[in-house]
């Protein structure tokens, strides 16, 4: 039963209406503060973890990134704490499950979650003082957003350079070629509004914005009458309101927040654009050109415009049996759809993209002439009733399903209503979707409706963009050569006293970067609130049918999976696990081709999936076991549809149709390129790694760099039909061999599910018999390594690793705790404040039996790699207090006790005890971290982090070989 505020509505408040949503057991209750108009949305939950959520409308008219700089400063110092970093501050200071800042095209948020009531309160605090009373220094302006210093900040006769962790931040963000894509791509379909500029900030203009026009764009847009607060949990509204009013809107007056908020004004004629994006010299050009279309549809705020757009995009891309996206998966135009394929409905005007990757510019009119095709074919053909009724249950379900195993779920819910409410829409209506699905169960009865909808949103819409993004092995050269032409003009022109202002400036930000501030200023939680281990989900076991039951609240989903233990594997076969997962759910299956099944799956669960799962004993990470995981969930009333499709996958999946399997290669190619630019700290971790265990070698084969690289041979090399057809018999061969395996498996509902759940298992597979051959082995794994990874980017990704402990070493715990101090006391005002890094660490990982730095989206490479070092020597060199020891234990009970969804809290702990993982090893592991102590930290360290066992890997441009092999760093191509 959903918690609902019956208390009396605060006086400065106005309750302007209550809403009950059944389906996500919530009661929606809506306000607004009567002096300023600030709204609040509030979701009544019985649910300990509370969210906290303020946004401001923010519509940038220029691609100085000035809302997203804003966003970083807002951060860094207010009126009631004049400290100098109080968000990062209470990170240390907190039990919170979820703290960060967003800055989208139209709105800036600062959302936080805790399941302690103290540390609520107390995050709210400084959360709303740092919004709305900002201290806002220009020496925090220099350090966040963009500053201007000599190469050697106290040395004028070096060259000058940009510096500034948002600048390289974007650096980071638009090397991607996807990020390019889409910045280009709306920048051309909404030429006049916000949307048509970049809010995050292009790195070559964010260097134009000045310090006044952040102050301006505060004052302006950080004011209440432009804010929108929401929450989440079991804490009453009257109880928010109570706050609000006391920490920060008594102080304020209702004020007119001028916006440009209008439409885009409409093309009557589509249009075709080419653009530029960089690759490295000598990398080659061919068949890596992106080329999309875009159209711009109406209101997102209009629920029944979004839906029928969503009913749209799903009818053409959701998956391989659609139209649209099997037409972009088998066209020989390019090597995959473009990862931009779909609707996206945040902004105020949605804009619906398709298009392929992997092409040539001169595809442009071809790919333009097959979209079009397709779109009038179904138009011509309509849609089943039977395909339709699929997708409005993937739209039921979606909308059913309790997630937050990586986001809070309340924070969900808040995010998908943030929309409406920045743009004039109903948010109540949006969370509660069974009235508009009823209504296009009606609609869809129609054979036309459909048809209609194609010609009226797409084909006959001539606002309409076609953007070809080719690549160019000279474009950041000529940037980076116009980059120091124009910084050695600027140096020229500067005096004498311009020059010492800078020093100076470099100086003052390096003292205030330096200056330990007084943190007692701050409110915060201790060990003291640290609460008893969070319980384990009970569960029960079916020996008849090896089945284990977990009774959750999953708002009426049921959950299942079949567990095999991994056969005895050739190398060969090991690296072939990747591809068979992931095209498991992706091919025929018995007498049905991939088309039958892509329908089947959308229209009896929410989807299945395979994993690969291996991490070694918890008092030894060489010995390695692994499980093959085959998952799905559907809508309770499809549980024994889910359990059927499951048993046919495992038994009868084939990979005999070898088109199939060749496009899919090719997607995951392009999937695994994509995620070089946002995930290289990973990746160089790995590669750091790859040779201090088993479970790490493992990683680096499987996904990491190596995993890259191999795949780009593996779908270069199967253009060749022997080698296809090769290839798809190993993966036969493969699954016939896993499928003789022993199962067990593990089913996930509500109380009333269960039993018939297991019913359906055994009427399914009592059948079968298996038994396992050899168990699966894997050789230990220990040489170090020096490895420089070269691609397109404008920013490095830096590692170092070093052999330690598995997780029942008594020394883990405290390597854990290590990590988390490191990063709090010395790493972070080292690579980030001072290095201009967007953010860098240190932790334990004690699967794998290794310790790792990290920094990401890094301006620098050698001087990183030194201050993991400097880190080390500052560990024991330096005097250290009680306070920073219980942040760093705080931050580790944190990540332990990190609450799960009802399903994924069920999932964790099965997988946990599959390892041995019990709640008795995990219990002791928990009471080490409480009992480490400082000597303990500089015991560690002085032990297991050995310069001698040390390895390095890093992710950086070709303009940076020389520097990699001064290092002594081997040179892989990526």
């Amino acid at each position: 039963m959903a918690a609902v505020s019956e208390n009396p509505t605060h006086p400065a408040f106005e309750k302007l209406r209550s809403h009950r949503i059944g389906t996500l057991n919530l009661e929606i209750e809506e306000y607004r503060h009567k002096r300023t108009g600030a709204r609040h949305l509030h979701l009544a939950a019985d649910n300990d973890e509370n969210v906290f959520f303020v946004a401001l409308r923010t519509f940038p008219m220029d691609s100085t990134g000035v809302a997203h700089i804003l966003e970083h400063t807002a951060l860094c110092g207010s009126e009631k704490y004049p400290v100098r970093d109080p968000f990062f501050m209470m990170i240390r200071r907190s039990l919170n499950t979820f703290m960060n800042a967003f800055t989208s095209s139209d709105w800036t948020a600062y959302p936080f979650a805790s399941m302690n009531r103290k540390d609520f309160d107390n995050l709210l605090q400084v959360y709303l003082d740092s919004v709305f009373f900002s201290r806002l220094d220009p020496l925090d302006f220099a350090q966040e957003g963009h500053r201007l210093e000599f190469e050697k900040p106290d040395d004028p006769s070096t060259d000058l350079v940009y510096r500034g962790v948002v600048y390289n931040e974007m650096k980071g963000a638009m090397s991607s070629p996807t990020s390019q894509l889409w910045q280009n791509l709306t920048s051309h379909l909404f030429p006049t509004t916000t949307y048509h500029y970049n809010s995050g900030g292009e790195p070559d203009h964010i260097v134009d914005l000045s310090y006044d026009e952040l102050l301006r764009f505060y004052r302006h847009h950080y004011h209440p009458s432009n804010a929108i607060f929401a929450t989440y949990g079991n804490i009453p509204a009257h109880e928010h309101h109570e706050r609000f009013e006391a920490l920060a809107l008594k102080r304020f007056d209702r004020q007119e927040v001028e916006l440009p908020v209008r439409d885009e004004k409409r093309m009557f004629a589509p249009i075709r654009v080419e653009q530029a994006y960089p690759v490295s010299e000598g990398e080659g050009t061919e068949n890596k050109t992106h080329i999309v279309m875009g159209w711009l549809l109406g209101h997102s705020f209009d629920l029944f415009e979004n839906m029928e757009a969503q009913l749209l995009s799903a009818v053409l891309l959701e998956n391989s049996a659609s139209p649209l996206m099997r037409a972009l998966e088998s066209t020989d135009l390019g090597q995959a759809p473009s990862p931009m394929c779909g609707l996206e409905d945040s902004n105020r005007e949605m804009t619906f993209v398709c298009g392929i990757e992997g092409s040539e510019p001169e595809h442009a009119r071809a790919l333009e002439a097959l979209v079009e095709s397709t779109l009038r074919r179904v138009a011509e053909e309509g849609v089943s009733e039977e395909r339709l009724e699929a997708i409005l249950h993937q739209l039921e379900l979606h909308q059913r399903e309790i997630s937050g195993d990586h986001f809070p779920y309340g924070l969900q819910l808040i995010m998908s209503a943030i929309g409406p409410m920045v743009h004039g829409g109903d948010p109540v209506a949006l969370l509660d979707l069974e009235p508009v699905l009823a209504t296009l169960r009606e609609k869809i009865r129609n054979p036309d409706y459909i048809p209609n909808l194609i010609r009226g949103k797409l084909l006959d819409n001539p606002h309409r963009v076609t953007l070809t993004l080719r690549p160019d092995e000279q474009l950041e050269s000529r940037r980076q050569k116009a980059i120091r032409d124009a910084l050695a003009r600027r140096k020229q022109s500067l005096t004498e006293s311009d020059a010492q202002a800078l020093v100076a400036q470099a100086k003052a930000l390096e003292e205030r970067q330096l200056r330990k501030d007084d943190a007692s200023i701050l409110p915060k939680v201790d060990l003291s609130d640290v609460p008893l281990q969070m319980p384990e989900p009970e569960y029960r076991y079916d020996g008849d049918i090896a089945a284990t039951l977990y009774a959750r609240g999953t708002n009426g989903l049921v959950y299942q999976q079949v567990v095999v233990p991994v056969p005895a594997l050739s190398r060969d076969e090991l690296l072939l696990l990747p591809y068979y997962t992931t095209l498991i759910p992706e091919v025929g299956c018995g007498d049905r081709d991939y088309l039958q099944m892509q329908d089947r799956i959308s229209a009896e669960s929410g989807g299945i999936s395979a994993a690969f799962s291996a991490k070694g004993r918890v008092d030894d990470v060489q010995d390695l076991s692994g499980y093959l995981v085959f998952s799905g969930k559907a809508l309770a009333r499809n549980r024994d549809k889910l359990t059927r499709l499951l048993r046919d996958v495992y038994t009868g999946a084939r990979f005999d149709e070898k088109d199939r399997v060749r496009e899919i290669i090719a997607q995951i190619r392009a999937r695994r390129v994509q995620a070089v630019t946002g995930s290289g700290h990973a990746l160089a971790m790995g590669a750091a790694s790859q040779g201090l265990s088993a479970g790490a070698w493992l990683s680096y084969q499987l996904g990491g760099l190596e995993a890259i690289r191999g795949t780009k041979q593996l779908d270069a090399s199967l253009n060749d039909a022997g080698a296809l057809e090769a290839f798809c018999g190993r993966l036969a061969a493969l699954h016939d061999k896993i499928t003789r395996q022993s199962r067990q498996f593990l089913v996930i509902g509500e109380e009333e599910h269960l039993d018939a759940m297991v019913d359906d298992l055994k009427s399914c597979w009592s059948a079968s018999s298996s038994q396992d051959g050899d168990p699966w082995r894997l050789e230990p794994v220990s040489y170090t390594t020096r490895e420089a990874w070269l691609t397109t980017t404008q920013v490095n990704f830096c590692a170092k690793a070093y052999p330690t402990v598995p997780v029942e070493h008594p020394d883990a715990a405290a390597l854990t705790v290590l990590g988390v101090f490191l990063r709090n006391g010395y790493l972070h005002r080292a690579i980030r404040e001072k290095g201009g890094a967007y953010g860098g660490g240190a932790g334990q990982d004690s699967v794998n039996g290794v310790f790792r730095f990290f920094s990401y989206r890094d301006p620098r490479l050698g001087d990183t790699l030194e201050d993991f070092d400097q880190a080390l020597a500052w560990l024991q060199e330096t005097p250290h207090e009680y306070q920073a020891l219980e942040e760093a234990i705080l931050g580790v009970i944190g990540q332990l006790d990190r609450p799960r969804s009802p399903a994924g809290a069920a999932r964790h702990a099965f997988h946990n005890r599959l390892f041995g993982r019990t709640p008795e090893q995990r219990a002791r592991f928990r009471e080490r971290v409480l009992a480490t102590r400082l000597d303990d930290l500089r015991r560690v360290a002085d032990t297991w982090l050995s310069p001698d066992s040390a390895s390095l890997a890093v992710v950086t441009s070709a303009d940076n070989r020389g520097l990699v092999e001064a290092l002594g760093m081997s040179v892989r191509e990526l």
